[in-house]
């Protein structure tokens, strides 16, 4: 049996069909109350599982739900490539949402911060559900990433501009789902909640679901600043402190974002049967790679409560 840190003990974890069996029974239940739902698909392990898992449910038929992905124009062009391939493979619908005016104004992870993110993320990503009007929401968020997701429900109701507030929150018990939605209200449904990223990455290796390439360890163009391995995906557009450069070296990810703001880690895990042995010793954190976690979750929060996650 698996720890939740990964270790060998005595833990009582349920099994990956058991974990299956309750988001295809989520996915399910939340697309037949919805009147227009959606799947935020980032191209990371968890949204790529989800996506997969939406195709199980509803076999043979061709997934009902498309496939939203908010491009912050700093994407890994590795993922893109994958987000099209996969979406292409499965029959989804794929939509694309960026903010076109933070592009041309030159917002940027480097000198932005939480502003970056709010103008390139969360405006893009409100404005989409707001012009394609969709009620369920579906993410792959799970609760075990870090402390602002363990507060959420797996049915998460969002006011008015898709604010969070977390004592509006219903109770969920005995695996009782409320997708009654009042006026101005959207849901944002999370099926993977109770999974960890040994359970994803077991799931994925046991069901042979294709995961974006940069979770392999491969040789990649990295600058290392603060402690942190960057790759560099677009060397142009990275600007370098004095005395800093690039160098070759064999890394992979653990958790996907812009590549200026996420490091990699360096590993010889190149097949996911090699990531799953590593990341089943592992003892570092699986966001420890997210430059924009160091605030220990508070500016997470924030977003959350403005409508991003």
């Amino acid at each position: 049996m698996l720890s939740p840190g990964g270790a060998s003990a005595e833990w009582p974890r349920p099994s990956l069909a058991a974990l299956e069996a309750e988001a295809i029974y989520i996915l399910r239940e939340a697309i037949a109350e919805a009147r227009t739902p959606v799947l935020l698909f980032s191209g990371g392990k968890d949204s790529t599982v989800l996506a997969h898992l939406a195709c199980r449910a509803f076999h043979p038929s061709r997934p009902p739900v498309p496939l939203l992905h908010i491009d912050s124009t700093w994407e890994f062009r590795e993922l893109l490539e994958f987000r099209d391939r996969f979406a292409h493979r499965y029959g989804f619908d794929l939509r694309v949402a960026h903010n076109e005016a933070g592009r041309a104004a030159g917002i940027n992870p480097f000198d932005h911060g939480d502003r970056y993110t709010t103008v390139m993320r969360t405006d893009p990503l409100k404005s989409a559900l707001d012009a394609g009007r969709y009620d369920i929401i579906l993410g792959g968020a799970r609760r075990d990433e870090e402390r602002s997701r363990a507060k959420e429900r797996i049915v998460s109701v969002r006011g008015p501009q898709h604010t969070w507030e977390p004592r509006r929150q219903r109770p969920e018990l005995w695996s009782l789902f409320n997708f009654r939605l009042g006026m101005q209200e959207t849901a944002r449904v999370f099926p993977l909640s109770n999974w960890t990223e040994l359970d994803v990455l077991a799931y994925a290796l046991a069901h042979d679901v294709e995961l974006a390439p940069l979770y392999l360890a491969r040789p990649r163009p990295v600058l290392a600043r603060d402690g942190q391995l960057i790759v560099v995906d677009e060397p142009h557009r990275m600007p370098l402190r004095p005395g800093e450069h690039l160098e070759e070296r064999t890394v992979r990810f653990r958790t996907l974002g812009c590549w200026p703001v996420t490091a990699a880690e360096e590993s010889d895990a190149e097949t996911l049967e090699a990531v799953v042995a590593q990341t089943l010793h592992s003892r570092r954190s699986e966001r420890s790679g997210r430059l924009g976690d160091r605030d220990a979750g508070g500016s997470l929060e924030q977003q959350k409560r403005d409508g991003y996650f």
